[in-house]
């Protein structure tokens, strides 16, 4: 049977809730919670990164006595945490329920004590634990959301675009780590440390200074009050969420692409590697190493860790751009131009390598082919964001990670065995050859299949706006709105 409502649990919400609401707020708390969303940010590429980045390192320390220090096979190892990732479509979702803020808090904190566990593992099981800890809490973005519903509607993708540039800025600060205490490749634990500790202290600055976002109390007064359309799937969820992206073919369309563009995924946590090998490769060649391995070690220390000094300014060009683009000529106009820009990119990058170029000059391109490659998921979760009511929006976007899930199993599946047979020198043409079909389809998907959600009003989607032909929404039009949301 039904459990009856709490009448008192419900109206203590709604006070507790309007008083949120209600609360006066300076002209300085915007850009206080911004800086705050600026730095979990940070830490939250940081976390997603700092494992690329020392990739290489990390195999040939902790495989090296198995005899086999494949980046394929850490990549194996790695696939424990995919589960743990997976746990985050019923987790996310509670922020439908319970608010932004704690989430925000929770996911920051959660990263960081993942870094600092990797920073003093001894073993195998250790690393392992902590990158589970990691890969459980970095998918969810919380400050992604905060800043979507923070946000004026037609700066949504600019300031979006603005703090990832920011944030990937800030993942210099694993290059000058390594600069600082990396002074031999099994000493690559050390970067980890002042990551973690900056986590934890942003971490519970959010706890003491971010306050819940509007748009989620009126959302969450609304549902507890059960007024009309916005009383919908009022504590949102998995199984709600995935019920409406069935029925409204926006989504659906969106949740494909999002699919289809993360079948490149191998090519964003092997780029490091390209650069080693290709590096290495060539100097193997022209004679100035007598084998693989030497020059490995070589690079690992020098040109590798020059390019990483780059890699972050690439990268956040490659962020900062597209959301000038999406803002201005509409989304799937950023996303056609990042695609083209990411392709370009990586052969530069890869191509420069091997050729030798400069290390910093190598960096900038592989930074700034990873930005665009990201830019384009962004701009995919950004329209499936702006598609979405907000009552279901988190649940909608963790959801999403079902499909995020598709494509990266699909460039794991595909990719990671030919890597271990072939080698660490075949990850860069595997890459390619991953990835471009993926960009492809999730464009033409996107340019034949879905309408733009450029300036739509996130406080009145409803979310079937395009269902039907007589309220689909112009496509690139700036100042246009959703239809209001009906009370019949």
């Amino acid at each position: 049977m039904k459990k009856a409502p709490d009448d008192n649990r419900i109206n203590k919400e709604l006070e507790r809730r309007s008083r949120q609401l209600n609360a006066p707020r300076s002209r300085a708390y915007l850009p206080l919670l911004l800086i705050i969303i600026s730095v979990v940010y940070i830490t939250d590429e940081i976390a997603s990164q700092v494992g690329t980045l020392m990739k290489t390192e990390i195999a040939n320390d902790m495989l090296a006595h198995f005899g086999n220090s494949s980046v394929g096979v850490l990549d194996i190892l790695s696939m424990i945490s995919v589960p743990f990732m997976a746990l985050g479509i019923f987790y996310k979702p509670l922020a439908d329920r319970f608010g932004r803020k704690p989430f925000l808090v929770i996911n920051t904190l959660g990263m960081s004590l993942g870094l600092m566990i990797i920073y003093l593992s001894g073993s195998i099981p250790m690393y392992v634990i902590g990158a589970c800890i990691i890969q459980f809490f970095i998918p969810h973005d919380m400050q992604a959301v905060y800043i979507m519903e923070a946000a004026p509607d037609k700066h949504r993708a600019k300031i979006y675009s603005v703090i990832k540039c920011v944030a990937m800025l800030g993942v210099m600060l694993i290059p000058a780590l390594r600069r600082i205490f990396m002074h031999e490749t099994s000493q690559w634990r050390r970067v980890y440390l002042i990551p973690a500790v900056v986590g934890l202290a942003v971490g519970f600055s959010a706890l003491f200074f971010a306050k819940e976002t509007d748009s989620f109390n009126k959302a969450r007064i609304a549902s507890l009050k059960g007024e009309g359309d916005k009383g919908k799937g009022q504590n949102g969820g998995l199984i709600p969420a995935l019920k409406f992206v069935w029925k409204h073919k926006q989504l659906r369309w969106l949740y494909l692409a999002l699919a289809c563009s993360e079948t490149g995924f191998i090519l964003t946590v092997d780029y490091q590697v390209i650069m080693t090998y290709g590096y290495a490769g060539g100097f193997v060649a022209n004679g100035r190493f007598a084998d693989l391995a030497t020059a490995v070690e070589s690079v690992g220390v020098n040109e590798i860790t020059s390019a990483l000094f780059m890699f972050p300014v690439g990268c956040a060009l490659g962020q900062l751009i597209p959301g000038f683009i999406a803002d201005k000529k509409g989304r799937k106009a950023a996303a056609l131009s990042v695609s083209l820009a990411a392709v370009a990119l990586f052969l530069g990058f890869s191509l420069g390598a091997k050729a030798g170029l400069d290390p910093y000059i190598v960096g900038f391109l592989s930074g700034a082919c990873i930005g665009t490659f990201w830019a384009n998921v962004d701009i995919i979760n950004l329209m499936t964001g702006e598609s979405a009511p907000t009552a279901l929006r988190s649940s909608i976007l963790a959801a999403a990670n079902l499909a995020t899930g598709l494509g990266i199993g699909l460039s794991y599946g595909i990719s990671l065995p030919l890597i271990t047979v072939f080698g660490n020198t075949s990850v860069a043409v595997v890459a390619l050859c991953v990835t471009i079909p993926g960009l492809v389809a999730a464009f033409a998907i996107l340019a034949s299949k879905t309408h733009d959600t450029k300036g739509i009003d996130l406080s009145s989607v409803r979310g079937d706006e395009w269902d039907k032909p007589s309220e689909k929404l112009p496509d690139n039009s700036g100042e246009q709105k959703a239809p209001a949301v009906s009370r019949s």
